[in-house]
């Protein structure tokens, strides 16, 4: 797990075009824990750069940070709590998650975070684009407050147990979901692989109660999906850059050059990133020979991420990015307009050029540290700047609210057929 590197914008954006759904089942992380007392962060932060001085070797001075005093402090700290907190019982290992939270929040930044089991097994499971469970999206139906499927994963078990698109979800295990919150509705569902789960559904307008049993297996997340439109002009929209991404790229790509499209519109809007590796292995597959991106750590070592240029793209390309076009997706897109082999269209990128790893503590527990920034191959960091489309155009919520009308879809099609030409 230590050579793992994460490259995601880990804030939740909200896609302009879709809200409902694009809400896959899968991703829904556990919300942070929280860290108590104000005083007991500053505390935390020296025991937590204990721990990563002696399990890392970042301590560079070699001073000692657990001091006698600092360790004293803490029970001094713990008694205060203990003796006169208005609650009279206190999740202790809350209290010892808030001390190496602290820590990761003293750097003051967002991207490195101590994460507890459980948030740790959730994050694999996010990055690796794989979960256990049926293959359905749920969303809420506000009118009835019970859940509601909104699509069906092709080839899951939802959809060989004959799950349908709007379906209520009225019971799982025969117990009442009205009311939950939509993150224990999905957990009431998901399983291990083989287990069973009992859904009661309210299926159409009459509500026709239908029973249905359905066996939980491993549900490959889309994180990419392609069509064809009109003069010969392909699009292949990718949502993040999970482990099961590239296969994924590189089968549909093969499915749209079957249909011999001319050109070709790949649309990061609103993608948060994700995985270093899987956005090279995708890179592999459309620039030329050369660098893709590359990192610089706090020691000035670089190491770059290269390119053979086997699988160099023929036809014309256009991207298209948004303000929440992250990291994975800067890197693509960076990467694809400094070799001049695509035009950028929509507004400028979310702007985040730093990496992170996760460090295992080898009690199933980690920490997501940032350690490097990244570069595009024209040596260009863009933390905090993103990256300029060659075509700015503001997205019409208005209009796609209306009718469905993607104006920025709209431009690329028109930049697509120029290049074309």
């Amino acid at each position: 797990m230590e050579n793992n590197e994460y490259i995601e914008q880990d804030n939740g954006q909200e896609n302009e075009q879709e809200e409902g759904l694009k809400s896959l089942l899968t991703k829904r992380l556990v919300a942070g824990i929280l860290i108590g007392f104000l005083c007991s962060m500053f505390v935390c932060s020296a025991v937590a750069l204990f721990l990563a001085s002696n399990v890392f070797g970042i301590n560079k001075d070699n001073s000692e940070i657990l001091t006698q005093e600092t360790v004293n402090k803490i029970k001094k700290l713990e008694a205060v709590i203990d003796s006169n907190y208005y609650k009279t019982e206190i999740d202790k290992e809350k209290e010892t998650d808030g001390l190496y939270k602290g820590l990761l929040d003293s750097l003051g930044d967002p991207y490195s975070v101590y994460y507890t089991e459980e948030e740790l097994n959730d994050l694999m499971t996010d990055t690796a684009g794989v979960y256990y469970g049926i293959g359905a999206y749920v969303g809420v139906d506000q009118t009835l407050n019970y859940p509601r499927i909104s699509g069906i994963i092709p080839g899951s078990p939802a959809e060989a147990a004959g799950l349908l698109p709007e379906d209520i979800i009225y019971e799982v295990d025969k117990e009442s979901t009205q009311g939950l919150e939509l993150e224990d509705v999905v957990s009431m569902i998901k399983g291990e692989k083989g287990t069973s789960v009992h859904l009661t559904l309210l299926r159409g307008a009459d509500a026709e109660e239908v029973e249905v049993d359905v066996i939980r297996d491993a549900v490959e997340v889309p994180t990419v999906t392609t069509k064809v439109m009109d003069d010969g002009i392909g699009y292949l929209q990718i949502t993040e850059f999970d482990d099961v991404t590239p296969d994924q790229f590189i089968e549909g790509m093969a499915e749209l050059r079957e249909s011999n499209i001319k050109g070709l519109i790949i649309d990061l809007r609103s993608n948060p990133g994700g995985s270093l590796q899987a956005v090279c292995e995708i890179a592999r597959q459309l620039l030329p020979q050369g660098t893709i991106v590359y990192t610089v750590d706090r020691d000035g070592n670089r190491e770059d991420y290269t390119c053979d240029g086997e699988h160099e793209i023929d036809i014309p390309v256009v991207v298209l990015v948004n303000k929440y076009s992250a990291s994975a997706s800067e890197i693509l897109s960076g990467a694809l307009k400094d070799y001049n082999k695509a035009k950028l269209v929509g507004t400028t990128t979310y702007g985040k050029g730093i990496v992170q790893r996760i460090f295992d503590l080898k009690d199933g527990t980690a920490i997501k540290l940032t350690v490097s920034s990244y570069f595009t191959p024209n040596g260009v960091n863009i933390h905090g700047v993103g990256i300029e489309p060659d075509v700015e155009v503001e997205f019409d919520a208005d209009a796609y609210s209306e009718d469905k009308t993607d104006n920025q879809l709209d431009k690329a099609v028109e930049v697509i057929k120029q290049e074309m030409d």
